[in-house]
Formats: structure tokens, sequence, C-alpha cells
């Protein structure tokens, strides 16, 4: 079997180092030519070999801080957090003045998710490095990590002070102070065009939304005008934290006009599995001269910068279940708040409230429908502001007349200010 020429070299490298080792008890060679072959062998995906080597090294040269620093480093990109909060912890008792050491055993306290001691190490390390922007950069990231936001912002404010161009310093500070704009008002509006029978149909929404420490809770006004009405409806979403990975929905909603149900309710448990999974299950309620209610739920799968969502809607009814489903598609830019979407669905389902139930609950759930939809939505430079832009065309069939159908065109627009 032949090797590869990167494999090839390691090898060589570590039978290198095992000829001149493999006998000593107590290393006796030049510690610096030593030092460049365990480099050699940690950046060729060698790195057990390479710390046996570097250890072996330290035997007869304690303080070679540079050896013992870069032994650190290899534990740390291995996950071995402890072993590196050692090495770390001898190299800084010795000599303070080490910026680099300091920076390292920070990133390893923040990688190993210990933002506190982090934290207290920044702290630390500010006192012989005072103002330095690398330390304070990461004292900003554990002030965050340590749930402490606020503080986090006026740190990395103290960085821009010394240096206003400091990009990582800015692009930070904007993402810290989108998560610290706890309100947010906003605008939706679509029309529907149909290719025959109806006139066009507009939708509207007003919204404010409050961030807590206990979930998001959002108000919201919806007006439209339907088949030459006009309606109003009042609704409220929530969701409440739960606890780690778990978190619900909950909605309610009121109408005095026949172009919204009465009342609408509706709740839905979402839970966080491993390999960046989430499944939720729930329901909706819409009660006009009945109450209808659909069953549903989602599965979510987060890759890299991608995430696809599936959901179901399951509507029994007395003839049978109808079923419905839409998959969804978003590629992400620089954040959750930019993004790409595709959406295709079949199947109608009463939640999207084009159409009145009141008293053709059978004869319209049971419409075919197919829905294809594009997205785009991007914020501004502060990401203060957000704005959105939906495209969808549906094949209906027609309730009043069955197997045959209308296209109706979907535009929408949406804008969303957040704010402190």
């Amino acid at each position: 079997m032949m090797l590869s020429k990167s494999k090839f070299l390691s090898l060589l490298v570590f039978l290198s180092v095992f000829q001149i080792y493999a006998q000593q008890k107590v290393f006796t060679s030049d510690p610096d030519k030593a030092f460049e072959k365990a480099r050699e062998l940690a950046f060729n995906e060698q790195r057990k070999q390479a710390q046996d080597s570097l250890l072996f090294i330290l035997t007869k040269y304690p303080d070679y801080h540079d050896i013992r620093s870069f032994l650190a480093s290899t534990y740390s990109w291995d996950g071995a957090y402890k072993k590196a909060r050692a090495e770390f912890s001898y190299i800084l008792e010795k000599d303070k003045q080490r910026k680099t050491d300091w920076i390292a055993a920070i990133n390893n306290e923040l990688w190993a998710e210990a933002p506190f001691v982090a934290l207290e190490m920044a702290n630390d390390g500010l006192k012989y490095f005072p103002s330095d922007g690398e330390i304070l950069y990461l004292k900003a990231s554990a002030q965050e990590k340590s749930n402490n936001p606020e503080e986090a912002l006026q740190t990395l404010q103290l960085v821009l002070d010394q240096n206003p161009k400091d990009q990582k310093a800015i692009d930070y500070k904007k993402k810290l102070t989108n998560t610290l704009s706890y309100n947010a008002i906003g605008i939706k509006s679509s029309v529907d065009i149909y290719s025959e029978t109806f006139d066009p149909m507009q939708y509207y929404s007003f919204n404010y939304s409050r961030k807590t420490k206990y979930g998001s809770i959002i108000g919201k006004m919806n007006f439209s005008r339907r088949f030459n009405d006009n309606g109003l409806q009042f609704e409220v979403d929530m969701y409440p934290k739960i606890t780690k990975g778990l978190y619900a929905y909950v909605n309610l909603g009121f109408s005095n006009s026949y172009l919204y149900p009465d009342v609408r309710y509706g709740a839905e448990l979402y839970k966080s599995l491993p390999k960046s999974f989430e499944v939720s299950l729930g329901f909706r309620a819409l009660k006009y001269e009945s109450t209808t209610t659909i069953y549903t739920g989602s599965v979510g799968w987060y890759t890299g910068n991608s995430y696809w969502n599936f959901r179901p809607y399951l509507t029994p009814r007395d003839s049978g279940t109808s079923k419905s489903g839409v998959l969804n598609y978003r590629k992400y830019r620089s954040d959750a708040d930019n993004y790409f979407s595709v959406s295709i669905g079949m199947g109608f389902s009463p939640e999207f409230e084009r159409f009145s139930l009141g008293g053709n609950e059978e004869t319209i759930i049971d419409l075919q429908s197919q829905k294809f939809n594009l997205g785009y939505y991007f914020t501004s430079a502060n990401k203060q502001n957000a704005w959105g832009t939906l495209l969808g065309v549906t094949h209906q069939e027609i309730s009043f007349n069955p197997g045959n159908y209308f296209w109706i065109y979907s535009i929408g627009l949406n804008w969303e200010l957040k704010f402190r």
C-alpha cells in the first residue's frame, strides 16, 4: 500500500525522533532541533508522538517555556483542557510577562466552556498588560459567556477607544448590540393576486416583541382586506424557556370578523437533539362556527450555514384526515437575520387563513394545493433594521368548483426595527 507524501514525511520524522531518544532515559540532545522535529510531528497529524517528544525534552529543560507553551497548545487543540491549563499555569507562575501565553490560556478556558475562569484569568492578565486590546477582547467574550453582555459591551468599547478601526471588535460590538436589543417593532405586508375569480387580497401585520429572561413575547395586530371586506385580528405569541434545549410556543388570538376565526389558539414543544437536530410537536385550533384542530410538528436540522425543516399538518374531519406539509430550506449568511429561503408545500392547511372556514370546513380542508416560495432577508450594517422579501406561487383547487384550479401569485415585504 502506497503512503501519501505527508504520511511518509511524518513517519520519517517520528522514526528519527525515536532513534535519537529510544535508548535514553534522560534527554541529552539539542533541545532546539528536537523541538523543531516535534513541531513537524504535531503539524503532520502525529500529535501524540509530538507530545511525548516535548515531554521528554522538558525532563531536562523544564523551564524552556516555548516548548511547554507549544505542548499546552497541542493539549488545547485536542480538547484536553485540564492538561493545557496545568502547563499554562506552570509557565505563568514562572514568567507573568508572556502575553501570548495569557491569551492562549484564556482561550483554553473559553473553549473548555469555563467563562468565569477565563474572566478571572483575563483580569489577572490585564494587571501585567493594562488596556491590552487582545486581552480585553477575550475578557468581553468571557463576560458575554458568563451572562453579562452589558459588561461585555462596555469592555469592547475600551478596545475601540484605543483602536477605532479594529474590525474584529467592531463586528463583535454589532453582534452584542443586536443581542441586547430587547425590543422590536415591525410591519409585514403582502398581497395575493389571483389568476381568476377573486380580486387581489391584502394582508398587513403590525407587531411589537420583547425579549425577557423567560422567553420572547410578541403582540400582533393583523389587518386584511379580502372578498371586498376588511377584518382585524389581535394575537399574542409567546416562546417560554423551560430548560436548556427545551422551549415552547404558545399562541392566542381573537377577532370579530368572519375573515378570521373568532378564536385561535395553539401550543408546541421544541426539543434540541444531538447532531444539530431539533424536533417539535403541537397543535393549532381555529374556532369559526365549529372548532377545527390541526396537529403539527417539525423536524429541523442545522448543517453548517444551512437549515432544513419539514413540517406536516394533520387535520381530522368526519370523512378522514386531511394531510399537508411544507419543506423549508434556509441558507444563512452573517447571522440568523440574514438568509435566503426556499419552501415547497403540498396540501391545504387551514392554519394559513387565506379562506374563511365558517361552515365550509369539510370542503375547504380537503382542497388540493401546491406551493413554492422564495425569500430573501437582510439587515442594515448596524443590525438594527431588518428587511425581508417574499415571492410565491400557489396552484390552488377552487372550493366551489372542485377539480379546477387557479393560480395565486404572492408578494410580501416586511421591516423590523430593534432597539434597547
